[in-house]
């Protein structure tokens, strides 16, 4: 098979999760660019409606499903209703996810609530019903969990503090890993995505007061653009990924490294 071959993904369905904007519009971008047809999911309709018309003005297939993660009764019917229209799911990106900064002792246990709601128990339940209803049966199936370096090790508390999301996302590499190890035999690759600092709604707080701090931390001397999550989210998704898996692939300029 060309390497041309190997990234292609046409005929392929995906679904992104928090898709509307952000990180999630951005794979999403990449994964239709690449020749998947893409589901959309988020919370908010009108942000789904207005992504749905960036990607086709893209020459990207694309259709939208209103459906909160971290409310589990909501996602049953959101993926069943994606599964009657494409038929399958080949990629399944587990991108929605949220935050909550403050101190650890002084941390709302509702906002922890919330955050393993999301970040961690809404993800699994998606997946398990995709891979069950999708992927086992055909033998094949690409899964991405976005995680984050945080997945990886603890926030500098000078930054932020943040107790439930470094715990969710470390709950999240924990998770791909087992999946992997339990989902290969059926053709199914999971890998984690870990991103460093993107501009986002939810780093938006932290850019405005710390920026100056993140970039000297950052050997590349940036933050994440929007174009640097999308050849690794390709990788991952594609028949390049069929002996990588379980793995945490950092995109960060290296700021893991110092």
């Amino acid at each position: 098979m060309s390497v041309k071959k190997l990234f292609d993904l046409s005929g392929r369905c995906a679904i992104v999760t928090g898709g509307s904007r952000g990180l999630g519009l951005q794979i999403a971008e990449a994964l239709g660019e690449m020749g998947a047809k893409i589901a959309l999911t988020a919370r908010k309709q009108d942000e789904l409606d207005a992504a749905v018309a960036r990607l086709a003005r893209q020459g990207i297939e694309a259709a939208a499903w209103p459906c909160d993660i971290g409310r589990r009764e909501a996602i049953a019917p959101a993926a069943e209703a994606i599964l009657k229209k494409f038929g399958k799911v080949d990629i399944l990106v587990n991108n929605a996810g949220t935050t909550w900064g403050g101190p650890a002792e002084d941390h709302p246990i509702e906002a922890w609530d919330k955050l393993v709601s999301l970040n961690l128990s809404g993800l699994f339940v998606l997946t398990q019903l995709i891979a069950k209803r999708s992927m086992i049966p055909a033998k094949h199936g690409r899964i991405i969990n976005v995680a984050s370096i945080n997945g990886l090790q603890a926030n500098d508390p000078r930054l932020v503090r943040t107790a439930a999301y470094v715990a969710t996302k470390h709950g999240v590499v924990g998770l791909t890993r087992q999946l992997a190890a339990e989902w290969g035999r059926y053709g199914i690759t999971v890998n984690a995505l870990c991103p460093g600092f993107f501009p986002s709604k939810m780093t938006k707080a932290l850019f405005d007061k710390d920026l100056q701090m993140i970039i000297e931390g950052t050997p590349t001397g940036r933050v994440g653009n929007d174009q640097d999550l999308k050849g690794a989210a390709v990788l991952l998704a594609s028949d390049a990924c069929a002996h990588i898996t379980g793995q945490a692939l950092v995109v960060d300029g290296g700021a893991t490294i110092i």
